[in-house]
C-alpha cells in the first residue's frame, strides 16, 4: 500500500477525514484529543511490523491492511490535523536485549516531538529493573508492556523489581494482556489478576478493553481502583465481527467512565481514525460527558497534561 494524496481530499488523513474528526469533537465539546495508544518506533522496526501485518503473521492471523502507511512526518501531521494534543510512541521488544535501545530511541523521539509523551518499555530479562529505572530517570511518563508479543509471564520473577518501581512511580503501563487477536501463553485475566494481587498500586492500563475477555477485565478494574482501560480498536466493525463487546456490559463501562482512555493503535489500523471515534459515540451511546472524559480529561488528569 503506497502513499495517497498528500493531505487532501478523501485520502487517509486528508481534508475529508479531518472534517469528520472535527465534527466529532464539536458535537461532543472536545477542543482537543489525547490518544494514549499510538505507535511510533524506529523506521526499520516499523517496516518489519508492517510486513508482519501484511503477511497476516501468527499473532495477527487475518488480513490487516495498514491505513496510515506514511513517513514519520506525515503521520505526525495527520495526528495533529485531527486535533490530537498528546499521544504516545508505544514500542515493545519481542525478545531479550531490545528494550534499552528502544527506550533510547523513544527518549530521543520525545525530545524532538514535544507533543509525544515520553514512552518506554521492558522485557522479562535480567536487565528489566535497570531498563525501567533508567527510563524513569530519563523522564518516561508512560510504559508499554506487550505480553502477547513478548510471550512472557507478567509474574516472571525477573520483572518483580521492575513492577515495583513502576508502582512506586505511579507511571501508567499500557499492557496488552487480553487474548485478542490471538491468544498467547500468558494472555487473559488470570496472570494479570495475580500480578495485581502482588502489586495492587500499579497504574495498569488494560489495552483494547481487554479484548475479548471484556467482562473479566472490567471486573479487575472494578476491584482495583488504579486499573484503567483503553478503547483501542474496541467497537469497530473490524473487531466486532470476531469479538463483540457485550451490550449488557455497557453500564459497567459507563460506571468506570473516569478510568477509560482513548486509544487507537494509529497508524496500524485497517480503518480510519474518524471511524474509531464515531463508533465510540454511536456504538456505545454513552453520551458526550463520557466521551469528553475518555477522549481527553481522564488522560489529562492521569498524565498531568
Amino acid at each position: 500500500m503506497g502513499e495517497c494524496g498528500a493531505g487532501r481530499g478523501s485520502g487517509h488523513g486528508g481534508a475529508d477525514e479531518r472534517a469528520r474528526v472535527a465534527a466529532f469533537r464539536e458535537r461532543n465539546g472536545l477542543p482537543q484529543l489525547i490518544d494514549i495508544h499510538t505507535h511510533f518506533m524506529p523506521e526499520r522496526l516499523l517496516a518489519k511490523v508492517w510486513a508482519y501485518f501484511d503477511a497476516a503473521g501468527p499473532l495477527v492471523a487475518r488480513h490487516w491492511p495498514i491505513r496510515y502507511r506514511h513517513d514519520e512526518r506525515r503521520r505526525l501531521d495527520t495526528l495533529r490535523g485531527f486535533g490530537v494534543r498528546a499521544f504516545t510512541s508505544m514500542l515493545y521488544p519481542h525478545k531479550p536485549g531490545m528494550a534499552a535501545s528502544l527506550n533510547a530511541w523513544a527518549a530521543d523521539f520525545a525530545a524532538r516531538t514535544p507533543d509525544c509523551l515520553h514512552t518506554a518499555t521492558f522485557f522479562a530479562e535480567p536487565s528489566a529493573a535497570d531498563d525501567v529505572r533508567t527510563a524513569l530517570d530519563a523522564g518516561a511518563r508512560v510504559f508499554k508492556c506487550h505480553i502477547q508479543v513478548g510471550g512472557f509471564d507478567p509474574n516472571d520473577p525477573q520483572l518483580d523489581e521492575a513492577w515495583g518501581l513502576l508502582a512506586d512511580a505511579g507511571v501508567p503501563v499500557v499492557t496488552h494482556c487480553g487474548s485478542g487477536p490471538v491468544p498467547g501463553r500468558y494472555t487473559g485475566p488470570g496472570p494479570i489478576a495475580a500480578l495485581l494481587d502482588r502489586h495492587p498500586r500499579l497504574r495498569l492500563v488494560v489495552a483494547h478493553l481487554g479484548m475479548p475477555e471484556y467482562d473479566d477485565f472490567l471486573a479487575l478494574a472494578e476491584r482495583h481502583d488504579r486499573v484503567l482501560l483503553d478503547t483501542t480498536m474496541a467497537f469497530t466493525p473490524f473487531v466486532e465481527q470476531e469479538a463483540p463487546f457485550p451490550d449488557a456490559s455497557l453500564p459497567r463501562l459507563a460506571a468506570l467512565g473516569d478510568r477509560v482512555l482513548l486509544g487507537t493503535d494509529f497508524p496500524n489500523i485497517p480503518y480510519s481514525y474518524a471511524d474509531a471515534l464515531d463508533v465510540l459515540e454511536h456504538r456505545t451511546g454513552l453520551g458526550a460527558d463520557w466521551l469528553r472524559a475518555v477522549c481527553h480529561d481522564n488522560a489529562a488528569r492521569l498524565l498531568g497534561i
